[in-house]
């Protein structure tokens, strides 16, 4: 089926293929370009035809297509050798270019004997002397050739590299690459990073570099010590490569390099992300590249005990990661077979064993801001309590272990969670035999008690309606067990969950506030109505009344809620206290500090805390104290104390390792720690403690409160420089199962594309950057209820559009983000991003230009003024000086050298001349430095332009903003020289 309208003539079908040669490399490119040659054929003429035959050729061989290349650049070669006349001398070196392109194609084919390579590069070669080019790409071939096959590559190296470069090598980025690898061959790691060097700093690249040089970079940077090198160099070189069919070889090794440096979990992740590699690869030698990477990293997890992880491969089935390497591990082997077959040597099979059996280089090395194990990634029951902390001894019979559940349940020991999720797994089971112990009671009780920690887990993730659901079916339950106390309880719990329901659907917090009273009421008449409670269920029940209160008071922050906490509080603390249950006693002292801080009375809420932390050291419980510490921390940062804060977090955190995660606030504490380093001047600490607390909230199910701290993560990870990390931490995130399928909020999933977008741009992916940017423009304009949102995001688009020359478009992004802003205003970003997309128009047309960027500057000066009158007061540069200078800029752009310097004296005059404290001074300087260009050289006055520096010089000289001046002083330099 057509994928474009067929063109009608000549000027149509090179539009069109203009258009074929922006897409991406992939089917739609390929079957678009093969329309375009049987469209071509229609007009018999021969350069429309060779032109849409070269856009096929391409398209085959950047996508992995190496049977059909040299099929297109036969008929190629004919039509050149059949009218050689008709081709100028920019489609000859194309001709010429793509020999190359073939003899590459024909290595990746086993099927093609060894003596049709030769004769390949014999046509090369006579081709080129008959032409009078030089042979230094062909014995660049040669040389490959040789490597490929496994000989003796000395003399065929000499011969190819000592030779002058000539306008049909090889770029000097792949001419690197392959001097280095025959290095790396030779097993001189060192000479081989040396070679690599200005590919892997940037000084030299093309479409295949340096992603292809960064993935076989990798293992000699870490066997020569430079992991943190080899880190970085994973991170940029795989968003290269990655699901791109002509580099999947490239996508094996950095698989490999997850497999060799503890990073097998990452390695599945990547791999999930390149299934379609699996089935897209049509290249054999790519084939066999990629296949024996990904069967590195399976036998890595294999190795470790997880071959029953899911993997994913081959499409038509799921796959195990034991499944799929033997799978991988067949096909592969034959590869290689019938390569070394087709060579008459065992090099293939030799290069792949030796990687297969090459043992990790690392035991672990922190490839990115979100480190997970294997076991993190495993598909389980919850597990048992960490290894940390030596656990209880396993109950040896069915009854101790729901004994020691009912038991740690009371006590709200951290243990029983894990009973729980044992005894739910047995109770599941067909087999399941209920004991017959007077002691347990029925097997009824035992569902209810299930039912009920079921509960209490939804409510503590806020699923209100699930836990009202569950613990009223549980109620049921304990009524049908005798348990009156237990059904008591859960019907407590029950009006708190629907106090919270009825919360979240009211209007404003009077509404909640009725709720949260009504529910304390009806937990008081129940606690009265309830004869033969046991104390602990008393206890517990005290302590969900002083909950609704204390939800009341948070709330509302109203003082008059603040008594009625206490009282419950000290209610509950007394009734404890007489019946010696320490963990009610410590949750008392905890709810009055909580109180006091809420209130606002932090001198008290630190003394109680202080008072519960020495209790808790004398009388326990001690999985308290995380939680206590904790506590006393937040106080810290409220009375603004960020070390105090940062040493009881980290004690809190040190003792939280001793007990589940889930249980003792480890990930708050994380969170919390943060903050404290934020304070401190110490964010990549920061970072550390916002992943982990991130990674932990995933694990516990909290998806959504883990992905809004990894956005929070993934935006000071960008403002610290640290694009790559940034953009590997989204890559991961986007790619999870419930990211993909759309459950997960929309608005959230664009915030985190929104960071990945701005992160591509720092980094300098002004294509991909775009793309992503254009795409949430149209996303967004749907967003009725969050106009303002859309304003920024197509400012924004407007700035990328505009970077890429596409003005057309830019435009028309400015022109919705001004629609939107006039519903919802965004003053300061709008009018940023219409001056940016002025200067660029400006800086790119010239004079050309002019019209379009002063009109969009007009757009910004009308922001300006609807934000003077609404009384707005931008936070960075006042809005009118900035927009003075702007229009100082585009006018010098342009050669509008008079209207220029209008405009920058304006923007001076805007700003007045700085005070020695003044955090102007940079941009007033910055504004007497163009002033004194537009006057000084291209209005051709040095006097005017000297005398207006010099007195800027010793204004700000005299200010002591001597940084300031350094510019002026060297601009005024040079107009005395050129005087």
């Amino acid at each position: 089926m057509p994928t474009a309208p067929h063109p009608q003539n000549t000027d149509e079908l090179y539009q069109a293929l203009q258009e074929n040669q922006r897409r991406p490399y992939g089917r739609t490119r390929t079957v678009t370009a093969e329309e375009l040659v049987d469209a071509a054929e229609q007009f018999g003429e021969p350069l429309p035809l060779f032109r849409t035959l070269l856009e096929l050729q391409e398209a085959y061989t950047y996508g992995s297509e190496p049977r059909k290349s040299p099929v297109v650049f036969a008929r190629l070669l004919t039509l050149f050798d059949e009218q050689p006349d008709a081709f100028d001398e920019p489609l000859r070196h194309l001709l010429f270019w793509r020999f190359k392109w073939v003899a590459n194609a024909l290595r990746a084919l086993p099927e093609i004997p060894l003596t049709s390579l030769r004769q390949w590069l014999t046509e090369m070669r006579d081709r080129y002397e008959k032409a009078g080019l030089g042979l230094q790409p062909y014995y660049g071939e040669a040389y490959q050739l040789a490597a490929h096959v496994g000989e003796d590559t000395t003399l065929a190296y000499e011969l190819w590299a000592a030779r002058t470069r000539t306008r049909l090598s090889d770029c000097e980025a792949c001419e690197i690459c392959r001097r280095a690898r025959h290095h790396l061959a030779a097993g001189d790691d060192e000479r081989a990073l040396r070679a690599w060097e200005p590919v892997l700093a940037g000084q030299e690249s093309c479409q295949e570099e340096p992603a292809r040089s960064l993935s076989y970079a990798l293992l000699p940077l870490l066997r020569t010590g430079r992991a943190d090198r080899a880190r970085e160099l994973h991170l940029a070189g795989y968003r290269g490569c990655r699901r791109n069919p002509s580099m999947s070889g490239e996508v094996g090794r950095h698989l490999e390099f997850c497999a060799l440096t503890g990073n097998e979990a990452r390695g599945l992740e990547l791999l999930a992300e390149n299934r379609s590699l699996f089935d897209e690869v049509d290249s054999p030698l790519d084939q066999l590249d990629f296949l024996t990477g990904v069967e590195v990293l399976l036998q890595r997890v294999e190795l470790l005990g997880h071959g029953e992880l899911p993997a994913a491969g081959y499409a038509g089935r799921t796959w195990t990661a034991a499944g799929l390497r033997a799978e991988v591990r067949g096909r592969a082997d034959d590869l290689a077979a019938r390569f070394d077959a087709r060579n008459g040597t065992t090099a293939h099979t030799d290069r792949r064993r030796a990687r297969l059996d090459r043992a990790p280089l690392l035991d672990t090395l922190e490839l990115t801001l979100r480190t997970r194990s294997l076991d993190d990634v495993t598909p389980a029951a919850p597990v048992a309590p960490t290894a940390a902390r030596p656990a209880a001894a396993a109950p040896e019979s069915l009854t101790e272990l729901i004994l020691r559940a009912r038991t740690s349940d009371e006590q709200g020991h951290p243990d029983a969670r894990a009973c729980w999720a044992r005894l739910r797994t047995l109770v599941a089971a067909r087999d399941y035999t209920h004991p017959d112990d007077p002691a347990v009671g029925p097997v009824v009780r035992l569902r209810a008690d299930l039912l009920a920690e079921e509960a209490n887990r939804a409510h503590e993730e806020d699923r209100f309606t699930d836990a009202v659901a569950l613990k009223e079916e549980a109620a049921a339950l304990y009524d049908d067990a005798g348990a009156p106390g237990e059904a008591a309880l859960t019907r407590a719990g029950v009006l708190l969950a629907n106090a919270e329901i009825l919360a979240e659907g009211a209007d404003g917090p009077e509404a909640k506030a009725t709720a949260l009273t009504d529910a304390h009421a009806s937990m008081v008449r129940m606690h009265d109505g309830t004869p033969g409670l046991t104390p602990h269920q008393e206890a517990r029940l005290l302590r969900l009344r002083a909950t609704a209160l204390a939800l009341r008071l948070q709330t509302t922050r109203s003082q008059d809620h603040v008594a009625p906490v206490f009282a419950e509080a000290d209610l509950l603390r007394a009734f404890a206290a007489r019946h010696d249950i320490v963990g009610q006693i410590s949750g008392a002292h905890m709810l009055r500090a909580t109180t006091h801080a809420i209130s606002g009375d932090l001198p008290a809420a630190v003394t109680e805390a202080d008072a519960l932390l020495d209790r808790l050291k004398a009388h326990g419980p001690a999985w308290h104290l995380p939680r206590t510490l904790g506590l006393r921390g937040r106080i810290g940062l409220l009375l603004q104390d960020p070390q105090g804060a940062y040493t009881d977090l980290a004690e809190g955190l040190r003792l939280a390792a001793d007990w589940p995660a889930d249980a003792v606030g480890t990930t708050r504490l994380h969170a919390d720690l943060a903050e404290a380093c934020m304070h401190l001047g110490r964010p990549e600490e920061a970072l550390r403690h916002l992943t982990r607390a991130a990674e932990l909230d995933l694990r516990h199910g909290s998806r959504t409160d883990a992905y809004c701290t990894y956005s929070n993560a993934a935006q000071l990870s960008l403002d610290l420089g640290r694009v790559e990390d940034c953009i590997a931490l989204l890559d991961s995130l986007l790619a999870e199962p419930d990211v993909a399928a759309g459950e997960l909020d929309d608005r959230l999933v664009a915030q985190l594309r929104l960071t990945r977008a701005r992160a591509l741009h720092t980094g300098e992916d002004l294509k991909a950057a775009t793309a992503e940017f254009v795409a949430l423009a149209a996303e967004s304009a749907g967003w009725d209820d969050d106009p303002g949102s859309h304003a920024m995001i197509a400012a924004e688009t407007a700035v990328l559009l505009a970077e890429s020359s596409e003005f057309g478009r830019a435009r028309e992004a400015a022109d919705q983000a001004l629609a939107a802003h006039a519903e919802d205003p965004r003053y300061e970003h709008l009018s940023n991003s219409l001056r940016e997309l002025a200067r660029l128009q400006a800086q790119q047309q010239g004079a050309d230009g002019l019209p379009d960027a002063l009109a969009v500057l007009a757009d910004a000066g009308r922001v300006a003024d609807e934000a003077r009158a609404a009384g707005y007061e931008a936070h960075g540069r006042s809005l009118d000086t900035a927009l003075a200078y702007e229009h100082g800029r585009v006018n010098a752009y342009a050669g509008a050298y008079e209207d220029a310097l209008a405009a920058l004296d304006k923007a001076l005059t805007l700003l007045g001349e700085p005070g020695q404290d003044d955090d102007r001074a940079g941009e007033w300087a910055e504004c007497v430095r163009l002033a004194g260009v537009v006057e000084g050289l291209y209005l051709e006055r040095p006097a005017p332009a000297l005398t207006r520096l010099d007195a800027a010089i010793v204004r700000l000289t005299a200010l002591g903003h001597t940084e300031e001046s350094e510019s002026l002083t060297s601009l005024a330099a040079r107009l005395r020289d050129e005087e």
